[in-house]
């Protein structure tokens, strides 16, 4: 049996750590770290099994850890700016994950999204309690484990160690996950491991590191067993001239420099050959030139095909039992499991096959329904499919992705809502706010054909008595319009207003608060109105039933006065509106 290196991906909030974690461990030394040694940023580091041991060697030594894995390849995708998903047939890319938390920050927004994804994945994880240097007091201890750092701590800073520690225990308990210190727990199938740490001063590398290794060795033994045949998944596409560069990750068998692949799209398999392949280097020292990799590796990839080709998507090697069709078959599979979209809603993009799901993911969990999936900038077909959609999903959210240069002038745009973000939760939230305030105008919108709402207050201005009948009004409560027809306390007809005008001035609409003169034509001032009373907009059955349905949308003023002109009407008639 030979197992490959854990793929390991690192995520979290922004400002939490990630990078500066990464970077701590991509690190042989603290004194290549405190020099800038890091000397190029790529989509993966791997970590040989001498760098696990050197860097590892006091936790795996106090735990009696044996090292059997070949290594760690760690993924860092910075153009997945809200979280690395992956995605493999079968679920994650990732074998395990770092969820990395501000210790004095706690969960927020972006750790939440994180933690949906690992769960609906079913990725096992740690967390790193990152940021321990910052509590107040703390005295550092580079060359200590976190666990004996907390204890030469004086006790005021172990107490309010303690006190955000159990606080982020609690908070993961309410998003349905045990967790507890990484030393205390029997059975890691049920708590997730937590490990307190310092990307700043190394406090807890050496921890997360053998974590990271026992569990992999202790769990994931049948997942990392490699095969011949060789898969990976395309992290990057890069464009030189008319060729195509791809990062990728083999997660699985070998690949050669003579080997013909087929990578998946969303209308036909792609079929090329491979012109050059490039390892990453151990420790982010760039790449070197090979004939034959094998699993799990960080890869570039000089391919001859010039067709796009979109980033999250799976690769394969073609042989004699392994067809072309055969493949094309299961990558259709693959991509109609992960990409599941509704008969109505609205238009989602985003910048690859897995930031694509995990949107989708969040989306199902928001109830939001998605009539289309796609992977690129957002286009032409987006804008005209999203303008023949229902009012409500007029709408195209965009991940991490742009808007074409050619859908700037079209008329349709004036039609249709377009919400970009690089970071998911904001995208989401301002989804959800969009969406909220569209239903509202869509239920206004329904409301128009009724009468308004109105209470108005008689003035102690009479300007003619009759034929028509002009007198002040107060606007009390609501709009008061033009043509709508009012009743008194006792619901009595007063009739229809012909005319409001507002300093001299002819309007078809008030507002409340406003003193208006109105003119109401075949009424008598001096018989049917007294000075001081109320008047109600005049409203049938129907027409109240109806504004009852809608509650959600009206004021507080609103209702108040419907409330007005239902007792008003059940002086005669008990069951009115019921």
């Amino acid at each position: 049996m030979t197992i490959r290196q854990p793929i390991v991906t690192v995520a979290g909030h922004v400002d939490h750590g990630k990078t500066s974690i990464l970077d701590k461990i991509r690190c042989t030394s603290l004194q290549e770290c405190e020099a800038g040694g890091i000397t190029q940023k790529i989509s993966f580091t791997t970590l040989p099994k001498e760098i696990i041991e050197e860097r590892a060697e006091t936790t795996l030594d106090k735990f009696k850890i044996p090292l059997e894995i070949p290594g760690l390849l760690f993924i860092d995708t910075p153009g997945h700016a809200a979280f690395t998903n992956i995605r493999k047939r079968g679920g994650s890319l990732a074998d395990i994950a770092i969820l990395v938390i501000d210790i004095n920050d706690g969960i927020k927004p972006q750790t939440a999204e994180v933690l949906q994804i690992l769960k609906v994945n079913k990725t096992p994880f740690i967390i790193a309690l990152n940021k321990i240097d910052n509590i107040s007091g703390w005295k550092t201890s580079p060359n200590l484990l976190s666990l004996e750092s907390i204890g030469n701590q004086a006790m005021n800073v172990k107490e309010n160690f303690e006190e955000k520690f159990y606080t982020i225990i609690g908070s993961l308990h309410s998003h349905g996950l045990a967790a507890d210190m990484y030393s205390k727990i029997e059975d890691f199938t049920k708590s997730v491991a937590i490990v307190p740490c310092s990307a700043k001063t190394g406090e807890g590398t050496s921890e997360i590191l053998a974590m990271i290794t026992a569990l992999s060795q202790k769990f994931l033994k049948e997942r990392i067993q490699t095969k011949k045949l060789g898969k990976g998944v395309v992290l990057e596409v890069k464009k030189d001239k008319a060729m195509n560069f791809l990062e990728c990750i083999l997660y699985d068998g070998k690949l050669s420099s003579t080997d013909k692949i087929a990578i998946a799209s969303f209308e036909k398999t792609i079929q090329t050959k491979i012109r050059n392949i490039q390892e990453a280097k151990p420790l982010n020292k760039g790449y070197e030139t090979k004939q034959e990799v094998k699993a799990a590796a960080g890869i570039k990839l000089q391919i001859t095909s010039k067709e796009e080709i979109l980033p999250g998507m799976p690769f394969q090697v073609i042989t004699e039992k392994n067809t072309i069709e055969k493949i094309t078959k299961e990558f259709e599979k693959e991509i109609s499991e992960e990409i599941k979209t509704q008969k109505t809603g609205i238009v989602a993009k985003a910048d690859s096959l897995g930031s694509l799901e995990a949107l989708l993911v969040l989306l199902k969990e928001k109830q939001i329904r998605v009539i289309k999936a796609g992977i690129g900038p957002i286009s032409k077909k987006d804008v005209y499919l999203a303008n023949t959609l229902e009012e409500e999903d007029k709408i195209i959210i965009g991940f991490n992705v742009e808007t074409s240069e050619d859908i700037g002038n079209l008329d349709e745009l004036k039609k249709i809502k377009i919400l970009t973000s690089e970071v998911v939760y904001k995208l989401l939230e301002e989804l959800e706010e969009y969406k909220a305030k569209k239903l509202q105008e869509i239920e206004r919108k329904k409301l128009d054909e009724l009468p308004t709402i109105c209470k108005l207050t008689v003035l102690d201005f009479v300007f003619r008595n009759s034929s028509p009948a002009v007198f002040g009004v107060k606007v009390q409560a609501g709009t008061l319009k033009s043509r709508e027809r009012f009743i008194n306390r006792d619901d009595k007809k007063i009739g229809q207003i012909k005319e409001i005008q507002d300093d001299k001035k002819s309007t078809r609409e008030i507002r409340a608060g406003r003193e208006v003169a109105i003119s109401i034509p075949g009424l008598n001032f001096e018989r049917q109105i007294t000075i001081g009373e109320h008047l109600y907009t005049n409203l049938s059955e129907t027409q109240f039933r109806k504004f009852k349905e809608h509650k959600s949308i009206l004021t507080s003023e609103e209702k108040s006065i419907l409330q007005e002109i239902a007792q008003v009407k059940r002086r005669t008639n008990t069951t009115w509106g019921i």
